[in-house]
């Protein structure tokens, strides 16, 4: 990837006859907003009001669409194109879409909890037809006619006498320099041309043809590569370090050392690579960090103390139960495993930090970094560049601090940082593990009479937004403290996520236990708790299901009232050919799941096949079927994209992926000691079935199937081998064990 354009504010005004960009409300109406006077602006609108935050029309006609979220692989580049380009009525092709850039975007905070096509997305509609209605009145003035009469198309306004007018002929300075309206006339989804199409994806094209896509295949002019020599374990201290030798090997730049922060600077990679390692070979280290026993977590988690709160609590003393069953699921730490390890690209000049990172917060990582640095915020600028592989918070972060420490020891320079695969492995913070312990009873109906639900965990993020959230300031010699750990707060929650069912349960208690002590470095990733408490609920649906001697589908119905989430049952069920009482082929097992992401995203039920081999116990998905509600649909293709990715990652942790660690230090640091799901594993056919609901608000959908398929795998490993699994991940020692107990 060669130098990109560098723009700033004045360089995007510079030519005349354009919009203005804006980004932030100003303090006064940032308080008449939180005061709640006036309506709610749609989506982000109502924390960057202004049109042309996202909307930008130049007087030689281009168009560009703004966004402060950042792409990730979600598709949502290409969704954001779509939608512009139908409610302005221009060709998919003729407009840009600039992702988050602290200098160029509206700050969306965080890319996360499927927020996207919900709060950005929702923006970008709103913006374009109210930009779209704003060129039709400005046409209509110099017409002389009324803006009734008028129509769109192909980026003009055309009068009934066939008289057009170019978007790029109508703009005036301020044209859409005016806060956006509540409500907006959106075009009749009977009407549309571009959304609601299978687009082909903007972003894939580079990526499947070996082209510059990913921040990793930067290279900028004049630029050198930097290694950081981690330390051995969490909180180790660099005691004593001769670097004399590795600063004379051949084209090495500089060494950069801060504390117990260590890198090294070369002017070729391999060159870099080899004084890293030598680097390393001369640091001594006092280790100190005591990491709990990795077998038994159920007992070390719960036994930590614990902040409680009731999360929902039902009680109808006209209904009681007879039958009951108990259980606990575990879910072990997990890892990001990013197949390209974390990188950064960060140049220093005139006092100025610019930094091309994958992170999922460019604000909140600026605001960090800026403060590592002891710089004004506005001195530092950061730039979304794609990374190869991550939803959540990986190394991404951390190697954008990194980058930006060693640049501002080599001014002018730009440097980029890439970890190694080991310290990708080792440091980058994981998912949490967790506990449930459920237990229930049926009525004699073989209803669920009373439901009672308790899940220990960590918090779900620690994000940046302090500079103590990074790991190159914490072992820096001015070292930052880690923040405190705070739970995520309900609707959305963070370990409690999707905790409280949706099935109506005449009695029901739900119980939360965060834990601030964190023994392993974790935050947030894909789903957050959503993945083991759905695995959870659903696998023990299961077995309240085989308990009242009842079909899972029927049973699962019989307790929910959502009329969206019937269907999107029904729907899976019907796709996948279910049938009560079915019997699988030999060695094979059905499984089903449902659940609605957060309990108000979208909807999501998946039914498997699962092949179990007896005589070494391992599990492999054949086929999936899925159905998914998300509302209004922009690209079918992107939405199902997201659906089959979600069930081959979520069948990779849940079939193969824990992280190890012995007294002192993390063990899985490679591929072989992390196995994840490989190609040879990968499902025979995954069919996705979309409810799509034009007109209807867009529902997150990039992390609705994690849960389900957890759930839909366990119970169909439970059909083909009669034994339940309750602790992730279902490992072929832990299926054959099963299998010989």
């Amino acid at each position: 990837m060669s130098a990109p354009v560098v723009l700033d504010r004045r360089s995007v005004l510079a030519g005349g006859g354009a919009l203005i960009i804006s980004f932030a409300l100003r303090p006064a109406m940032a308080q008449e907003q939180k005061a709640g006077e006036g309506p709610k602006l749609p989506g982000s609108l109502a924390t960057s009001p202004y049109l042309d935050s996202w909307i930008r029309i130049d007087a030689d006609g281009r168009i560009t669409v703004f966004t402060g979220k950042a792409e990730l692989g979600q598709g949502f580049k290409t969704a954001f194109q779509q939608i512009a380009a139908e409610q302005l009525d221009i060709p998919f092709d003729a407009l840009t879409v600039i992702t988050a850039d602290t200098k160029l975007t509206a700050n969306e905070g965080y890319t996360a909890g499927s927020h996207s096509m919900q709060d950005s997305g929702t923006a970008i509609l709103n913006a374009a037809a109210q930009a779209r209605a704003l060129l039709i009145a400005e046409a209509a003035k110099r017409f002389g006619l009324s803006a009734d009469g008028l129509r769109t198309e192909n980026a003009a306004v055309v009068a009934p006498d066939g008289r057009r007018l170019s978007y790029g002929e109508l703009v005036a300075a301020d044209i859409l320099h005016v806060r956006a309206e509540p409500a907006s006339r959106l075009k009749d989804p009977a009407s549309f041309k571009v959304m609601g199409q299978p687009v082909p994806r903007v972003d894939i094209p580079a990526k499947v043809t070996g082209g510059a896509a990913y921040v990793q295949d930067m290279r900028l002019s004049g630029m050198v590569h930097a290694r950081v020599v981690r330390p051995p374990s969490y909180g180790a201290q660099l005691t004593e370090c001769d670097t004399s030798a590795i600063e004379k090997m051949p084209g090495v730049v500089r060494v950069v050392r801060d504390g117990s922060f260590l890198a090294v600077v070369a002017e070729k990679e391999f060159l870099a690579v080899k004084a890293m390692q030598a680097l390393a070979g001369a640091a001594k280290w006092q280790e100190t960090a005591k990491l709990p026993d990795q077998n038994d977590m159920a007992s070390v988690l719960t036994a930590l103390p614990s902040q409680d709160s009731v999360i929902l609590q039902r009680h109808d003393p006209s209904v009681t139960g007879t039958k009951a069953l108990q259980a606990t699921y575990t879910r072990p730490y997990q890892s990001h495993g990013s197949i390209g390890p974390s990188c950064a690209v960060a140049q220093f000049v005139d006092g100025a930090m610019t930094v091309w990172t994958h992170t999922q917060g460019v604000y909140p990582d600026r605001q960090a970094i800026a403060e590592m640095l002891g710089l004004p915020q506005d001195s530092v600028r950061l730039i979304h560049t794609e990374g190869s592989g991550c939803y959540g918070h990986n190394g991404a972060d951390d190697a954008a601090a990194d980058a930006a420490l060693i640049a501002r020891a080599i001014p002018g320079r730009p440097v980029r940082l890439q970890w190694m695969r080991e310290q990708e492995h080792g440091w980058e913070p994981y998912g949490p593990a967790m506990v449930t312990k459920l237990s229930a009873s049926l009525d004699a109906s073989g209803k669920i009479a009373d439901w009672n639900f308790a899940v220990w965990s960590n918090t779900h993020s620690m994000r940046p937004g302090g500079a103590g959230a990074l790991l190159a300031a914490q072992h820096m010699a001015r070292a930052f403290a880690v923040p405190a750990p705070k739970p995520l707060p309900l609707p959305e929650g963070g370990g409690d996520r999707n905790a409280i069912p949706l099935y109506n349960f005449p009695n029901a208690h739900v119980v939360h236990h965060f834990i601030p002590s964190m023994p392993l470095r974790i935050s947030a990733m894909r789903a957050l708790g959503a993945y083991h408490n759905v695995f959870s609920l659903e696998s023990f649906m299961d077995e309240m299901a085989g308990l009242a001697g009842a079909d899972p589908v029927e049973f699962r119905l019989k307790h929910l009232d959502d009329p969206r989430g019937r269907e999107v049952i029904e729907k899976a069920a019907e796709g996948f050919g279910w049938k009560p009482g079915q019997t699988a082929p030999p060695n094979r097992g059905y499984g089903f799941a449902f659940a609605r992401y957060k309990n108000l995203a979208a909807y999501c039920a998946i039914a498997s096949e699962v092949e179990v081999d007896r005589e070494t116990g391992r599990a492999r998905l054949v086929r999936a079927v899925a159905a998914v509600d998300a509302g209004q649909v922009v690209n079918p293709d992107g939405l199902t994209n997201q659906i089959e990715g979600a069930i081959v990652q979520s069948a990779s942790w849940t079939l193969y992926e824990s992280v190890s660690f012995d007294a002192t230090r993390i063990t899985s640091i490679d591929w072989q000691t992390y196995p994840i799901l490989r190609f040879s594993a990968v499902p025979d056919r995954i069919d996705v079935h979309i409810i799509n609901r034009p007109g209807q608000p867009f529902l997150g959908s990039g992390e609705t199937g994690q849960g389900p398929t957890a759930a839909s795998l366990a119970n169909a490993i439970a059909h083909a081998t009669g034994k339940r699994l309750r602790d992730l991940p279902l490992s072929r020692k832990r299926i054959k064990d099963a299998i010989d107990a």
